[in-house]
């Protein structure tokens, strides 16, 4: 008789359990877990912590009692396998409760040992207010203190699956969370500007989202936990949890002297067999081929270990089905927002060499999750990266609704080789509450075939904020704005031409064929068109902005201003009262495609009467800011907004500045609300110069004001790090590095220098007198929120990279300047 043991029982596991019971009834099967439960889903265990699921049964799919009287499997927990003897084929066990230790042998085995969280060697990390969550015992000590313990603030450290969907349980237990990852974005499945439409969501439910920081030490003082970052910045919490990722649980392979990669993965071949003929692993704890790369890979997904065991289980019964990779098909709720991804993004065809426009080509676009003209409809942002034979690389996408079926669509036609034309002519099921005509799927392939055969090329967000900031070629192209007036109310590209697509062809003559011409709307529809239009008319280079201004100012969102409410001492209605007051009109704008919310909303107020209310609702994520800006250039007040389910709902009072002016008016004549920002031009490189720049721009964000610092040509000087960074450089370059100062430690008096010895007494008196010195200054300002940008066009004059400016400095040119300077009430040259 046979006998097969198994090493861990959860996931691959269990699976291969219960697979080899199916298929051989006379086997012995023995399984070792060294924990006390088996097969849990722990992919739920957030939303336990966060009471979504309720009962913690359950997550216990199966227990050993169940195993043995359904499957005849004999499972042994609090076992832990100590060694394993490949030449006898035994297992060393010690039971972890008695302490007793034996011997097992096996004919065939497999291991599923998994991973576990990663915990780097940080000062501090062992602390008692430290958790991590990957197991029931895990999930018990954690529901436990968010429970009966009084906590006001948690910290997430990495952003991540289990991290962001953490902070959104925390969150719901009215705990304030941070989340801090040291990279750029969060959900590195993704690429960085889906991830950014996840970062303005993240804040939108008043979650604090640090990125590109990292954990330099945990500091436990007075029963909380202080943690240290790389920056500076300093957080104090009651809790954290780490998810910064998992490692391979591949200790007892690496010992009996398997095959393992450079990650710590057990080599295995097609068929799951490890270097030694009698042992298979599955799981987490393998590598893997990435199916569609042919690459090697770890992929540590629920769903790919399930089916690896079943495949396991059908080789060692005497099967020879091979496992094909793995795909990373992923989704995760984070939110209000539901992110998904298959297969390669950008970044790794990136890293791998591969070039965009040569190798590979993206398209992205904007659609509603079913018909417009239904309730509920809600914007979804999908990208699709395809090869320039249209084979499918991967797909990214993000959106409230209808996001898990539109990536299993993509991820089936890849899995059987589709390309972008099979999106296109996929057959798909319709009907008004869940789809559209065209699917969204369908016009990704609609999108791709036109990139293809040449009918539109586009440009990205951060290609056109490059070319903006570029002040040499401002003569090459032209930036179109296709929208309605209202629409340019909202928001309009700085510097853009405005010709409505329906105006488009008699005014063609107003555009330089010569140039680079960029059409844009706000989802990408219009500007298509419009490019149509003018490729067919005898402009030559034509590249649409990609996805529109709706994903554009996501991508900008931390530029974004904030509302300015009326406060309830003036008069406003406040929470609880609005609803109640009969004077308020309702109208639902709910799955209206741009710029149907903004002219029904304007249609509507004109009709009202001064001081009288209007109260909106929209499904489209971006509306509340739209609106927001609208009120700022029309004259009304924004009182208050809201979420409700999908809903974005808002109330704005009819104001005494009301624009009655017909929406065809330019903008000039457009009645704008004062803004509070202040803009600082920092030319000089002189200490005291500087200093003066930092204590004024300290003082206007301690009154809450947006601050926006713009350093160029030697004000430059002061962003610089104090160690010198091996940087390529040209001679001329390498010669103004030397000559210039390097950090703000080194800059000095504008006058009474004398040879640094009145640079040194300015900062003795200042110590003195307890002024803060200029490096503290600086880090309370980057602290408060105070954007420090550096000018690109002078950096390249100067020879000065970016590698060489401090962490937290922003890049931009004038343009963005000119930007934050239209906002503000106040703009200082120093």
């Amino acid at each position: 008789m046979p006998k097969t043991v198994i090493i861990g029982g959860v996931a691959g596991g269990a699976t291969a359990a219960a697979r080899l019971r199916r298929k051989d009834e006379s086997m012995e099967i023995v399984m070792f877990e060294r924990g006390d439960y088996i097969s849990y889903a722990n992919c739920g265990l957030p939303y336990y912590i966060g009471n979504v699921i309720q009962n913690r049964n359950s997550l216990l799919l199966q227990t050993p009692a169940a195993m043995k009287a359904k499957f005849n499997i004999d499972v042994r927990t609090s076992c832990e396998v100590q060694k394993i003897s490949k030449d006898t084929q035994t297992l060393w066990i010690r039971n972890l409760k008695t302490g007793d230790e034996y011997e097992e042998s096996y004919d065939t085995l497999i291991i599923a040992t998994g991973s576990s969280p990663l915990k780097p060697p940080i000062p501090g990390i062992d602390g008692r207010h430290i958790y991590t969550l990957w197991t029931i015992p895990d999930t018990d000590a954690i529901k436990e203190v968010v429970s009966k313990e009084s906590l006001k603030r948690a910290a997430v450290i990495g952003g991540g699956f289990i991290g962001l969907e953490m902070a959104e349980n925390l969150r719901k237990a009215g705990i304030e969370v941070t989340i801090i990852e040291m990279l750029d974005q969060v959900m590195a499945p993704v690429d960085y500007e889906m991830a950014q439409l996840l970062h303005e969501n993240i804040r939108a439910n008043q979650v604090e989202l640090i990125l590109k920081d990292g954990v330099d030490s945990f500091q436990e003082v007075d029963n909380h936990t202080v943690i240290h970052l790389k920056s500076g910045k300093m957080i104090t919490v009651d809790m954290v949890l780490l998810s910064i990722g998992v490692r391979p649980n591949s200790s007892l392979a690496r010992k009996a002297g398997l095959e393992l990669n450079a990650r710590g993965g057990i080599v295995v071949d097609d068929f799951l067999r490890t270097s030694d003929e009698h042992i298979y692993a599955v799981g987490d704890v393998i590598e893997v081929t990435h199916y569609i790369s042919d690459d090697k890979t770890m992929i540590p997904l629920a769903g790919p270990a399930n089916k690896q065991g079943r495949i396991c289980a059908d080789n060692i019964t005497g099967n020879h089905v091979p496992y094909k990779g793995t795909m990373g098909t992923s989704v995760a709720q984070v939110f209000d927002l539901t992110a998904a991804a298959v297969g390669l993004n950008e970044k790794a065809l990136k890293a791998a060499g591969k070039q965009k426009g040569h190798d590979y080509e993206t398209v992205l676009i904007s659609q509603k999750s079913h018909a417009g003209y239904y309730p509920g409809a809600t914007p979804i942002t999908l990208k699709l990266i395809f090869g320039r034979d249209g084979s499918i690389y991967g797909a990214q996408i993000i959106g409230q609704d209808g996001v898990d079926k539109r990536i299993d669509t993509i991820a089936v036609t890849m899995r059987l080789k589709g390309t972008v034309n099979d999106l296109a002519e996929l057959e798909l099921a319709y009907a008004p509450p869940y789809s559209s005509a065209k699917d969204p799927v369908n016009m990704l392939g609609f999108t791709a075939q036109n990139v293809l055969e040449g009918l539109v090329s586009f440009i990205e967000y951060n290609e056109m904020d490059f070319l903006m900031a570029d002040q040499s070629k401002k003569d090459t192209y032209t930036i179109l704005d296709v929208t309605e007036e209202v629409e340019r109310m909202v928001f309009s590209i700085p510097g853009s031409v405005h010709i409505p697509l329906g105006k488009l062809r008699s005014r063609l003559g107003e555009l330089d064929k010569k140039r680079l011409i960029i059409p844009y709307c706000s989802i990408g529809v219009r500007s298509y068109n419009a490019a149509r239009i003018l490729m067919q008319n005898g402009f030559t280079q034509v590249k649409v902005l990609s996805a529109g201004t709706s994903f554009y100012k996501s991508m900008h969102n931390d530029s974004t201003s904030q509302t300015k409410k009326e406060s309830p001492d003036q008069g406003d209605p406040v929470e609880g009262s609005l609803c109640e007051r009969k004077e308020i009109k309702i109208i639902d704008c709910c799955g209206l495609q741009c710029p149907g919310p903004i002219m029904k909303v304007h249609e509507e107020l004109s009709s009202l009467k001064q001081d009288q209310i209007l109260q909106v609702s929209a499904t489209d994520m971006g509306f509340t800011k739209d609106i927001d800006a609208w009120c700022r250039r029309t004259g009304n007040i924004l009182l208050k907004t809201e979420r409700k389910g999908c809903e974005n709902i808002v109330y704005i009072k009819k104001g005494p500045d009301h624009c009655e002016c017909d929406i065809s008016q330019t903008e000039s004549t457009l009645t704008p609300a004062s803004s509070q920002g202040k803009t600082l031009i920092v030319f000089s490189g002189d200490l005291d110069k500087v200093l003066a720049s930092f204590i004024i721009a300290n003082g206007a964000a301690a009154m809450g004001r947006p601050v926006t610092m713009f350093f160029t040509f030697w004000g430059l000087n002061a962003l610089r790090k104090e160690t010198k960074q091996h940087v390529s450089k040209t001679f001329v370059e390498k010669m103004f590095g030397f000559m210039m100062p390097r950090g703000i430690g080194k800059l000095k008096l504008s006058q009474m220098n004398m040879g640094g010895m009145g640079t040194k007494m300015m900062k003795k008196v200042m110590r003195d007198k307890n002024v803060s010195s200029l490096e503290e200054l600086m880090k309370k300002a980057m602290a408060s929120g105070i954007k420090l940008v550096a000018c690109t066009m002078s950096m390249d004059v100067m020879g000065i990279k970016k590698e060489e400016l401090i962490d937290g400095v922003e890049f931009a040119g004038v343009t963005s300047y000119l930007g934050n300077a239209e906002e503000a009430n106040v703009n200082l040259f120093v």
